[in-house]
């Protein structure tokens, strides 16, 4: 079957009815978490919300004035996942969420003809393709592209553009010898209906399910990013199509915009400035690296040289990292002194050190983490890690103090 979003990719709106609607699970991702929400699964008469596949993600829209959350294929049939019941037979409107599918029609489409004149200057076969959310990537079967040809198909598939080439669809039996004329890389096991051919007049003729422009023309520019290493062998060649090309030029200018007030150079020079100052921020820090070095061993031999030094010591520096902790406490000497040190934002995540006598560091130390919202190890008199609040050293502070005092007793 092919569905009325096939038939005809620029409908916005369409009249059905239900044909059947039963409870339903849909298994989401969100912000890397996953979630199950309930709901409904629904098969309509016709539908002009495209299922996923073919590389095409699903079309957003409405059903009813419920929003679709899901739309996937089911042999012949399109199931939408929606949150509210529908009564099987009611006549419902469905709205697409056109900004969405046009943009899948622009990449769709610029990805056949990448693919096409791709293989046809340079014998590249194409093995896959993603619909990415900004950008969209090609599998092309070859290890390496040669310097000056991504230039070149860049440039032909631009021509194609402006040569306003029609695009159709056709719609053949899976028996008829014109089948065997096309290009494709296989069909679905449970394909149902004829088969559907993409037909870029006098460029390329491919099975797909997908959505396509009518003509060329409505892909207004293709610009190919570059290429990427991809696996066994393969290329990744990155693009995008239309209304992307826009926004990533309009992106692009902000940025250059930006830059050239920060860095008070024109656009052609902001590399040489960025460079400029990375060399300069790394001589920076390695001279704050040093000041932090000879800084901990002068904190070090200063409480060790007080004659009332008592053998409980604790600082907290912004700066810092585990080497700065660990010259101290060596110049400091812990086989008979309790060494709480930590570094970081006062009120936030940072790393910390406790150095001591071997029993009060192995039975503290998980406590001191705790307090810390941390993970820790220890052995050999140390237990160190990254404290992701330092809103409760003062806490864990009071703590060792209680347990120093257990050294001035002679307690163990």
């Amino acid at each position: 079957m092919a569905f009325q979003c096939q038939r005809d990719s620029y409908l916005q709106e369409f009249d059905t009815s239900v044909v059947s609607c039963v409870p339903a699970e849909l298994k989401l991702e969100n912000n890397g978490k996953k979630e199950k929400l309930k709901g409904f699964n629904v098969n309509l008469k016709d539908t002009i919300l495209f299922p996923e596949g073919g590389g095409q993600p699903d079309d957003h829209g409405t059903v009813g004035g419920v929003p679709v959350l899901r739309v996937v294929r089911q042999g012949p049939e399109a199931v939408h996942f929606i949150s509210s019941a529908l009564e099987e037979g009611q006549e419902v409107h469905i709205k697409l969420d056109w900004q969405r599918r046009f943009d899948h029609m622009q990449q769709h489409s610029g990805q056949h003809l990448i693919t096409a004149l791709a293989e046809t200057m340079f014998g590249y076969k194409t093995t896959s393709w993603e619909l990415g959310r900004q950008r969209s990537s090609i599998e092309l079967d070859t290890a390496s592209v040669k310097p000056g040809e991504m230039e070149a198909l860049e440039a032909a598939v631009n021509e194609k553009i402006r040569a306003h080439i029609p695009v159709t669809v056709n719609l053949l039996s899976i028996d008829d010898p014109a089948v065997e004329k096309v290009r494709s890389r296989g069909l679905p096991d449970d394909l149902a209906g004829p088969i559907r051919i993409i037909d870029i007049e006098g460029v390329d003729a491919n099975m797909c399910c997908g959505t396509h422009v009518s003509n060329l023309s409505h892909l207004q520019i293709i610009k190919i990013l570059g290429t990427e290493k991809g696996k066994k062998n393969k290329t990744n060649l990155i693009f995008i199509a239309g209304n992307r090309v826009l926004k990533y030029a309009e992106k692009s200018y902000n940025i250059e915009k930006s830059l050239t007030g920060l860095l008070k150079t024109g656009a052609d020079e902001h590399v040489d400035a960025v460079d400029k100052l990375q060399k300069t921020v790394k001589r920076l820090q390695k001279s704050n690296l040093t000041i932090l070095r000879d800084m901990a061993v002068l904190i070090g031999q200063n409480f060790k040289n007080k004659p009332d030094r008592g053998n409980f010591f604790t600082l907290h520096n912004k700066d810092g990292d585990n080497e700065f902790m660990n010259i101290i406490a060596n110049e400091i000497g812990f086989q008979d002194t309790v060494i709480f040190l930590t570094v970081g934002e006062e009120k936030g995540a940072g790393l910390f050190l406790l150095a001591g006598p071997e029993n009060i560091v192995t039975e503290v130390g998980p406590r001191v983490s705790e307090l810390l919202q941390g993970k820790g190890a220890g052995k050999a008199g140390r237990y160190q890690g990254k404290a992701n609040s330092l809103v409760k050293r003062a806490e864990a502070e009071s703590l060792l103090r209680e347990h120093s005092c257990k050294l001035t007793a002679g307690e163990e």
